[in-house]
């Protein structure tokens, strides 16, 4: 008797979890989406604050720590979204973060500079095709409405990490022949 008490007890929680991930309202597409922004946004921070440590020109300084403001700010918003729809964000950089930081910590001056605004570049650009999606294709309208909310700024960044990384890649260029 205890035992199919228990068990039908059991049965409620996991029931009240379903309803809280069907009142996400959201697919799985919604739900990834949030994991991934999130994560990206730790590697803008933690990035960000390597570049304003290890960077030789001031362009680049300060690209980092808008990093480090922006993505701060965006991972805060991200986290109330992400409470209301009971997802659990990751709180570490994934293996290909720990790796690209890796690589930067050992790179220094114009080296470092080149490395870290080329992998802006390309995070950024895959950044804003991601929200972009989410904003035109989103189920959850607050997920879309964050997603519609942060996309300008990212465009920001990636045009800005566009127009200061060729200066570092001409640099190295005239500095190596």
């Amino acid at each position: 008797m205890t035992m199919s008490a228990a068990a039908q007890e059991g049965t409620k929680p996991s029931a009240a979890e379903m309803s809280g991930k069907q009142s996400a309202g959201m697919g799985d597409t919604d739900s990834t989406f949030v994991k991934k922004a999130a994560r990206g946004g730790l590697a803008e921070v933690e990035l960000g604050q390597l570049a304003t440590q290890k960077a030789s020109s001031e362009d680049v300084k300060k690209f980092g720590q808008r990093m480090v403001d922006d993505h701060s700010k965006a991972n805060e918003q991200l986290k109330q979204v992400a409470a209301e729809k009971h997802i659990d964000l990751p709180q570490d950089l994934n293996a290909k973060d720990k790796a690209t930081k890796a690589r930067l910590e050992k790179l220094s001056g114009e080296q470092f500079d080149k490395a870290y605004m080329k992998n802006m570049v390309k995070d950024h650009q895959t950044d804003v095709a991601e929200f972009e999606r989410e904003s035109k294709m989103g189920r959850d309208p607050e997920v879309k409405s964050f997603a519609e909310q942060t996309l300008p700024t990212l465009k920001e960044h990636l045009k800005e990490a566009q127009k200061i990384a060729p200066k570092h890649q001409q640099a190295e260029r005239s500095s190596g022949q």
